[in-house]
């Protein structure tokens, strides 16, 4: 008897956006979830230009500001888990 748990894929949003100092995500047509930018460091201290830009990464599962180094699972947010994503860190063999 196979009693394996079928694997949840990961939360993908629709699309993203920042309005003032919040920012929001389209999950599907019925829901969409949003949070203030003082959840996380990188955010909170970010100007109004830097925050607005803002893009979907891995088929929509990650939210990206690349010039200040944050990635956030859309699944992390959409479940109340607010930290820092890191990113990979290439490691030069040398």
């Amino acid at each position: 008897m196979d009693t394996a748990q079928p694997v949840i894929p990961a939360l993908a949003a629709l699309r993203c956006w920042v309005q003032g100092r919040r920012i929001y995500l389209e999950i599907n047509a019925r829901r969409a979830v949003s949070f203030p930018a003082s959840k996380y460091n990188a955010l909170a201290s970010a100007s109004q230009s830097e925050l607005e830009k803002i893009q979907l990464v891995n088929a929509g599962r990650t939210i990206q500001w690349e010039s200040l180094n944050e990635e956030i699972a859309v699944d992390d947010v959409a479940n109340n888990r607010f930290f820092h994503t890191p990113k990979a860190v290439a490691v030069h063999a040398g």
